[in-house]
């Protein structure tokens, strides 16, 4: 069973599937492996993802490593019906998804892929697993583990581990090294403009563009968009990351000093409402407002419909609100996550990383299944390096390794200044 668009989407999708697997090497390598191997044979993982062409990489190379798959959506219009064809069509993969389905579609799918009864999850947001602990707690007994892939999903899980509800462990993929300073950099970085860019057609040189949170995303889309010639702002309530983004050459100052000035205002915080009422009421006329965090919760849309007049959508991505006083507010993709609603998400090339890292951390839990408590654990160390020893084969890149000295040196404390 599977609930999808369009059947007939599915050779599109698969060539955009292969055309997405040639940046890939290293899901690429394990496919090859772990086809061999087969050391996730006959274990039902049940995993709400962006269903988009990385992801249908991801979902290849889990049915070659053994894995009985379902998958459903992380984000109503994040999925590429013609990816969910293909994965429906060629690859006898259940998928639950439909590009801007209703919220209440969307967790009927979720429901769906839980019916699959996982003995492991792999969440985007975290939805999958509050879903589980939530409505079908009767799953929980036999589950072995979970992986979170985003910034917002591990906080979450960590909220239900200090309160110690959560009842199986999670491996944080978001926080290998492998993960967060590629992806959420380097892949936020550009994807996220891409997303600003393709809905609005906006020149970004010359313009004052604030960053609300300098974390990984951030300090990725703040280097972006000075790359395009934007005057840089940055929005933080961390004081460390303040001080970073300071001496990183940005402007620093509260997002409702910033609001006054800005033409361009992207929240990536993980956080509730970091665009609030009030910055809404003093921004300037044409502001565009973008979102690119998980969940569309970090723009107060309410508020913004409160104090609006009249609304149109003069581009397929744009809500453009009339305030009161006649000043117009631009928001992006209904304040979702704009790189994958307006536009196809990240690169390839940095979700080849992330999602070796899922594969291999799904392969750990079962390893260590009975061993890890219930809580968010790191990805561990070793995997990490072998992603990033992987990487480096694939681009043909070599480095220096220490000599039999050089190891001693460092692991002892008897030498000193001589």
């Amino acid at each position: 069973m599977s609930d999808i668009k369009d059947p007939s989407l599915a050779q599109r999708g698969q060539s955009r599937i292969e055309w997405a697997l040639a940046e890939m090497p290293v899901i690429r390598g394990l496919m090859q492996r772990l086809s061999d191997e087969q050391p996730l044979a006959g274990i039902r993982i049940s995993a709400c993802l962006h269903i988009t062409t990385e992801t249908a990489n991801l979902a290849r190379a889990l049915k070659a490593a053994g894995a009985d798959l379902v998958l459903c959506a992380s984000n109503p219009l994040s999925t590429q019906d013609d990816v969910a064809a293909a994965l429906v069509a060629n690859e006898k993969i259940p998928v639950y998804a439909i590009r801007a389905e209703s919220n209440d579609v969307y967790y009927q799918h979720i429901q769906a892929a839980l019916d699959h009864r996982p003995v492991m999850t792999m969440d985007d947001g975290a939805d999958l697993v509050s879903e589980m602990h939530k409505t079908r707690t009767e799953l929980l007994d036999a589950m072995i583990g979970g992986t979170e892939e985003t910034t917002t999903g591990v906080i979450r899980l960590h909220a239900m581990a200090r309160d110690k509800a959560l009842k199986f462990p999670i491996i944080a993929v978001n926080d290998a090294m492998t993960k967060h300073f590629f992806d959420n950099r380097y892949g936020t970085g550009q994807s996220a403009l891409d997303g600003i860019i393709r809905a609005t057609n906006i020149l970004l040189a010359g313009k004052t563009f604030t960053v609300v949170g300098y974390g990984w995303c951030g300090r990725g889309v703040a280097l972006r968009a000075k790359g395009h010639g934007a005057d840089v702002i940055v929005a933080e309530v961390d004081p460390l990351h303040a001080l970073e983004a300071s001496m990183d050459g940005y402007r620093v100052m509260p997002l409702l000093d910033a609001a006054r000035q800005s033409d361009f205002i992207l929240t990536v915080t993980g956080d509730k409402h970091a665009i609030d009422k009030q910055h809404m009421e003093v921004m300037k006329d044409g502001c565009v407002l973008a979102n690119a965090g998980h969940f569309n919760v970090e723009i107060n849309i309410p508020a913004l419909e409160s104090l609006s007049t009249a609304k149109s959508r003069p581009r397929e991505f744009v809500d453009e609100y009339v305030m009161q006083d006649g000043r117009k507010i631009r928001l992006l993709a209904e304040g979702r996550l704009v790189n994958l609603a307006a536009a196809e998400g990240h690169p390839s090339a940095v979700m080849d990383m992330s999602f070796a890292n899922q594969v291999l951390s799904a392969i750990y839990l079962l390893e260590q299944q009975g061993k890890l408590s219930n809580e968010v654990h790191t990805v561990p160390a070793r995997i990490d390096q072998e992603i990033a020893k992987l990487k480096l084969a694939a681009m043909n890149i070599h480095i220096d390794q220490l000599t039999d000295e050089q190891q001693h040196y460092l692991s002892s404390w008897q030498e000193g200044t001589t």
